[in-house]
């Protein structure tokens, strides 16, 4: 299980990431949205597309731009599309689980 950690407080959890450029992206669904407030701030990844950040604030602490996600990625980057990212100051542990195999391809 996969599990992103800030402040002492489990902000997502998952069985699997999505590990892209060294980042864990972290499906929408396992994303505690209580956590994160969109941010103003955008970033521009030349080969994934435009990013949206959010600050993070658990227990009256915020980070500001400490996670981010591409509503609409890149062709190249779709299958991170809504999944979220953390930086710095957020921790990420545990052991992703293998993907289970496809049956009938």
């Amino acid at each position: 299980m996969m599990r992103a950690i800030w402040n002492g407080v489990v902000i997502a959890e998952t069985p699997r990431t999505k590990r892209v450029e060294g980042n864990h992206y972290f499906p929408p669904e396992s994303v505690k949205r209580e956590y994160l407030a969109d941010s103003p701030t955008r970033t521009l990844c030349l080969w994934k597309g435009m990013a949206r950040c959010c600050t993070l604030t658990v227990g009256g602490e915020s980070r500001p731009d400490a996670a981010w996600y591409y509503p609409r990625p890149s062709p190249l980057a779709r299958r991170i599309k809504t999944h979220v990212a953390f930086g710095s100051g957020v921790t990420v542990e545990g052991t992703r689980e293998q993907a289970e195999p496809r049956v009938g391809g």
